[in-house]
């Protein structure tokens, strides 16, 4: 009789052929997709700033660098059944700690993982290809599809560590956001700058002062600053005291923009008031971070007394103005203005009607946000 006899070569074919493009769309979306801007920071950072990262060629590369490596391993563990996907193991650990970059990077510590995790790891990965080896020698003959057990194992494999990766990596959402940021200001992509994360409620000083940049940039700031979340207060809005920082983009470029690079360490509101006193290229853009470092530290007088310096005040005030000069109105018996905005009044009033409809702090602050989140009211009384 013919018994049939599973293709022993075919069948480990199919599952080295499934690792290995499981381990390229991962690598090339982590380096391409989600890593690109924090390893241009970190190769701009670490040279000096005199070699670029390209996100294309860098994803090429190393993945193609990895792949070369996994094959090495392979042919030295010999891992071709139900534990192949191990032979991945120093390639996804390679990737991890290059990705593994830490936010302070500037000040001389360059990644955020311990080498004593790294080492664990390594050791764990020797212990499970010691026993892989021993398994996979002893194993029977078995029938290797899509479907198989064996391939559901090194599927699984893989995941536990791609989560690795994601582990070591810096998945710091605040972080990626703000290289992002970075990298589309770098390439003058300002608009595309303010996408990121914009619906995202975390954020920190560093990002709120880049958005800031875009905005001016894209002379928006008044129109559309508070529909972000804001963290810190208006010494955060300039790189000029120390406070905040760029990484990629240059701060060359935004002090280019402004009219002039500060000659010392100063705090930002010193920096515009000197900018004031001179004939300075951008007016606007430092009118603009005057009256929004007012409105982001609540002090709605002194925006009041200076808003009119840089605009007409009627109707077609940018609209944080509006609503900043409009609630200023409503809170001060002997206002130094006069601003009435019969749409901007209506708007007004049915915000205080919604908050009157609900007793309890947590909801009223819930239902406002859905409605009002975005506006410089909501921004005064709950952030």
């Amino acid at each position: 009789m013919n018994y049939y006899k599973p293709d022993k070569d075919s069948s480990t074919i199919t599952i080295r052929v499934m690792c290995a493009i499981v381990f390229v769309l991962f690598a090339w979306g982590w380096l391409y997709n989600f890593q690109a801007d924090a390893l241009a920071m970190t190769q701009h950072v670490l040279s000096g700033g005199l070699t670029h990262y390209n996100r294309i060629v860098g994803a090429v590369i190393i993945t193609v660098v990895l792949m070369i490596l996994q094959l090495i391993i392979h042919r030295a563990v010999k891992l071709h059944k139900r534990f192949h996907a191990l032979t991945y193991g120093p390639s996804m650990l390679m990737l991890a700690m290059l990705t593994g970059i830490s936010q302070t990077i500037d000040q001389g510590e360059s990644f955020n993982y311990s080498l004593g995790v790294v080492i664990i790891l390594a050791v764990v990965w020797v212990v499970l290809i010691f026993f892989a080896r021993m398994y996979d020698n002893i194993e029977k003959e078995l029938m290797f599809s899509l479907l198989s057990r064996s391939m559901w194992v090194n599927l699984l494999i893989m995941v536990v560590m791609i989560a690795c990766v994601a582990w070591i990596g810096n998945t710091n959402i605040v972080f990626q956001y703000r290289m992002k940021v970075e990298g589309n200001l770098m390439r003058g992509n300002y608009q595309e700058a303010l996408k990121e994360g914009k619906k995202s409620l975390e954020s920190d000083a560093d990002l709120l002062m880049l958005r800031m940049y875009a905005l001016a940039r894209c002379g928006e700031m008044g129109e559309h600053l508070f529909e972000y979340p804001i963290t810190g207060n208006s010494s955060d809005i300039l790189p000029t005291n120390g406070k905040t920082k760029m990484l990629l983009c240059p701060t060359d470029s935004l002090y280019r923009f402004m009219g002039a690079r500060p000659a010392e360490t100063m705090e930002p509101q010193r920096y515009l008031a000197m900018l004031q006193r001179r004939d300075s290229v951008n007016n606007k853009a430092i009118a603009d971070y005057l009256l929004c470092g007012y409105l982001i530290d609540k002090k709605l007088d002194s925006f009041a007394q200076t808003v009119g310096d840089y605009y007409t005040l009627d109707a077609h005030l940018p609209k944080h103005y509006r609503e900043a000069l409009t609630l200023y109105m409503h809170s001060r018996s002997n206002p130094l203005v006069n601003f009435k905005v019969p749409v901007m009044e209506e708007d007004y009033a049915n915000y205080q009607e919604l908050k009157q409809q609900y007793q309890d702090p947590m909801e009223r602050k819930t239902r406002v946000s859905e409605e009002y989140r975005g506006t410089y009211w909501y921004f005064f009384e709950y952030e």
